[in-house]
């Protein structure tokens, strides 16, 4: 705009286009109306006043003296910025603001928008920590236990069989039962004790070699009310760890309901006490190989017997599917458990063929019964309502008793109770 800009020094119209004169002509005062005051703006006039007033054009390129340098008219014109600005500028800065905020708003409106998809985090999980089982397979039976149960001594205990000691406590809550003839045609037990701790098992009687023998290979507390003298002698030259009733007795105790001799019993944890303050805290052995349960789609052995004496002491299995495993009777009674009133129901049953031999007179003058358990022989594993003949093995006094089938492979056996009947031939054991 023309009064945006203030010329510095008054331009002098060309020579060509003006009169010259002799002498120049004195500036025109400025004058003010009386009651305004002087201002530095110029007066603004329109084009046909500054025609009418010096009809000469303005030329760019005016004359200066003789010599001087020309310099250019936009030189010499530069906007002249007043503080604070006048109302003209303000509506200028006004309409230049609404034109730059416009077209800046019109942009960002009208611009494509660039879709930034989000990236998919994938989140990385810790690594699980390895799971701890909270049981483990009883070094015994094979069911599961607490870890500490295999860190228990196993403890055997000979109870008594003669039709006075009828019905047993505790035979049913062993993890492994021996039967085999005492003398007399009596049979005996020996239960062995690591899972389960009973309070009450007997009656107690006496012991006999081939027990102490397997007893052994349990590396087994052995808990008896004295014994044949062949036996006496034997845990005393075997280093057996004898908890003998008779050096022992506080750790025992006689029932009132029955007269003696059937009437010795024990608590297990009470003989664990004792094995404790013997030194004895655990076992070192190796159980049976174990597997789960695979109970036959056609059984072919349902119902066992056999042979050891007589009526009264021969022992008779039937299979339950239900349970996968065998009640036991005897004197064609089921064989009960007095602690629990329930029948024994073992998960194997096992015919071990042991070799008999003579044994020495006892005080009546009958013969105490005698097997040679060292050695291997014929063996009828019963399990999952079948029957698999394989065989025995005991090396030494120490050594663990084991069972293999036909190619002398380890013969795995159903996890829970296993019961192991000494016969002296294997034509005193039948099935169907």
């Amino acid at each position: 705009m023309i009064d945006d800009f203030r010329p510095q020094q008054p331009i002098k119209p060309a020579p060509s286009d003006r009169i010259q004169t002799s002498q120049p002509e004195p500036p025109a005062p400025e004058t003010t109306m009386p009651d305004q005051a002087p201002t530095d703006e110029p007066t603004f006039m329109p084009p046909e006043q500054v025609a009418a007033h010096d009809p000469s054009p303005i030329s760019l390129s005016m004359d200066l003296p003789d010599g001087a340098p020309r310099k250019s008219f936009r030189g010499r014109l530069k906007p002249r910025l007043h503080w604070p600005p006048t109302k003209r500028e303000y509506v200028l800065y006004a309409c230049l603001i609404l034109i730059i905020g416009g077209g800046t708003a019109g942009y960002f409106l009208t611009r494509q928008h660039t879709v930034v998809k989000p990236v998919a985090v994938v989140a990385t999980k810790p690594a699980p920590k390895p799971v701890v089982p909270t049981t483990v397979p009883s070094t015994l039976t094979g069911l599961p236990v607490d870890p500490s149960v295999n860190q228990r001594p196993v403890t055997a205990v000979m109870i008594e069989n003669s039709i006075d000691a009828r019905p047993q406590s505790g035979l049913g809550q062993a993890g492994v039962v021996f039967e085999a003839v005492a003398e007399g045609g009596v049979t005996r037990f020996m239960a062995l004790f690591q899972d389960t701790q009973p309070d009450n098992v007997g009656p107690i009687r006496s012991a006999r070699p081939y027990y102490v023998q397997w007893a052994l290979g349990f590396d087994a507390g052995y808990a008896h009310v004295g014994g044949s003298p062949t036996a006496l002698q034997d845990i005393k030259s075997w280093g057996v760890r004898d908890l003998d009733q008779f050096f022992n007795g506080g750790s025992y105790h006689r029932i009132s309901s029955r007269y003696a001799p059937h009437n010795v019993y024990t608590a297990i944890s009470t003989l664990n006490q004792l094995e404790a303050s013997k030194g004895i805290t655990s076992s070192t052995y190796t159980g049976f190989t174990r597997k789960k349960d695979a109970p036959a789609a056609q059984p072919n052995a349902t119902s066992i017997d056999m042979s050891l004496s007589g009526y009264y002491y021969n022992p008779h299995f039937d299979y339950v599917a239900a349970t996968n495993s065998y009640n036991r009777s005897e004197a064609g009674q089921p064989h009960i458990d007095a602690n629990t009133n329930t029948q024994i129901s073992p998960k194997v049953v096992i015919a071990m063929v042991v070799p008999e031999q003579q044994g020495a007179l006892d005080a009546t003058g009958a013969y105490y019964s005698d097997y040679n358990p060292i050695g291997s022989g014929t063996a009828y594993i019963f399990q999952d309502g079948t029957v698999t003949q394989g065989q025995w093995n005991k090396a030494s006094n120490g050594a663990s008793l084991t069972f293999t089938d036909a190619n002398n492979q380890p013969l795995a056996l159903n996890a829970g109770q296993t019961w192991i009947t000494a016969i002296t031939d294997s034509s005193k054991v039948s099935y169907k």
